[in-house]
C-alpha cells in the first residue's frame, strides 16, 4: 500500500488508490447465485491492502493522454483482477508456494486449493465482463479486451511464468532473465498503460510513448522486487521474502549482484521516464510514480 505523505504525488495516488479500492468492492458484491465462500475468497484477495500499481498505471495514462481517470475505472479494475487472479494462482503450492500474501494467509491456506483456484478463474472471467459492460464506446471495449487478454495469455504472462518455474540459475543469463520478466511481469505494465491510452483515444506518438514506458518500467520494478526479496522486510512487504534463494530461482541480484542490480533498475527508471517525453507536463504524474517505484520498500 501507498504510504501516506505529504508529498503531492503520494496524496493523489492514496486518493485515486481510495477510488480503485471503492470500485473493485462494488464490482464484488455479487448476487445469490455466487457460493458465499467463493464471494469471500475472492474479496479476500481482491480487496486486501495493495499498492495497486496496475489500476493506477491505467487510469494515470488516461488522464496523461487528455481524458477524465472515471472514463477508465472500469478497466483499471479489470486490470485488477487479473494481477489478483495471477497472484492468487503463483501462490498455489504446485507454483510458488506462498502462505502469506499482501499481509495476511494466501487464498488457498484460508479457503483451501480448490476455493483458490475457482477464485483465480472467476476474477480472470471478470475482467472481460468488466470491461465488456464498462467501458465506451464498444469498438474501444473490444480492443482493450483483445489488448489484455493478449497480455495475460500464452505468449506473455502465463508463459513468462512457466518459463519463470523452469528457469535454474545455473544455465541462466540476463537475458534469458529479462525475456522472462518481459513477460511475466512487464506484459501487465505495458497492457495497464495501454489501456488507458485507447480508453482516451490517445494518437500513435503517445501510445508508443506510453508503451515503452511501460517497457522499461516493468523490468524495473522486477529489478527491485528481487532485490526486496533478498534486503526487504517481511512486515512492510506482507510476502515472504528469502524464497528466491531457498528454491534456487533465476533473479537479477543471484545474477549480477545487489550494486549492479540496482544501477540497472536506475537506468531503467531514467529511460523510463525520457520516454514520457512526447506527453510534455502531462505525464508529470507517471514520471513521480517511475521514482516511487525505484524507491519502494515494499
Amino acid at each position: 500500500m501507498i504510504q501516506s505523505s505529504s508529498s503531492p504525488f503520494l496524496q493523489y495516488a492514496e486518493t485515486v488508490r481510495t477510488e480503485i479500492d471503492e470500485a473493485l468492492d462494488r464490482y464484488t458484491l455479487y448476487d445469490d447465485d455466487c457460493p458465499s465462500v467463493l464471494r469471500d475468497a475472492i474479496r479476500h484477495s481482491l480487496l486486501a491492502a495493495g499498492k495497486r500499481l496496475r489500476p493506477l498505471l491505467v487510469l494515470m495514462a488516461t488522464e496523461a493522454c487528455g481524458s477524465q481517470r472515471q472514463r477508465a475505472m472500469a478497466a483499471a479494475c479489470a486490470v485488477e483482477m487479473v494481477h489478483t487472479y495471477s497472484l492468487i494462482h503463483d501462490d498455489l503450492p504446485s507454483m510458488d508456494d506462498d502462505d502469506l500474501r499482501r499481509g495476511q494467509p494466501s487464498c488457498h491456506v484460508k479457503y483451501g486449493e480448490a476455493i483458490a483456484i475457482l477464485a483465480g478463474d472467476a476474477l480472470l472471467a471478470q475482467a472481460f465482463e468488466t470491461i465488456a459492460a464498462g467501458i465506451q464506446p464498444p469498438e474501444v471495449a473490444v480492443r482493450c479486451c483483445h489488448e489484455l487478454s493478449r497480455a495475460a495469455g500464452a505468449s506473455a504472462m502465463v508463459g513468462g511464468q512457466v518459463d519463470d518455474l523452469q528457469a535454474a540459475l545455473a544455465a541462466g543469463n540476463p537475458d534469458d532473465l529479462e525475456r522472462i520478466h518481459r513477460r511475466k511481469t512487464g506484459a501487465m505494465f505495458r497492457v495497464s498503460l495501454r489501456l488507458g491510452a485507447l480508453v482516451a483515444e490517445a494518437d500513435d506518438s503517445m501510445l508508443a510513448a506510453l508503451d515503452d514506458f511501460g517497457r522499461k518500467l516493468g523490468l524495473a520494478f522486477q529489478i527491485i522486487d528481487d532485490l526486496l526479496d533478498v534486503r526487504g522486510d517481511e512486515g512492510s512487504l506482507g510476502k515472504s521474502t528469502g524464497k528466491d534463494a531457498e528454491q534456487g530461482k533465476m533473479t537479477f541480484p543471484a545474477l549480477l549482484g545487489e550494486a549492479e542490480s540496482r544501477q540497472l533498475a536506475e537506468q531503467l527508471i531514467r529511460q523510463a521516464q525520457e520516454a514520457l517525453t512526447p506527453l510534455d507536463s502531462g505525464a508529470t504524474n507517471l514520471q513521480s510514480l517511475a521514482w516511487y517505484v525505484l524507491e519502494r520498500n515494499h
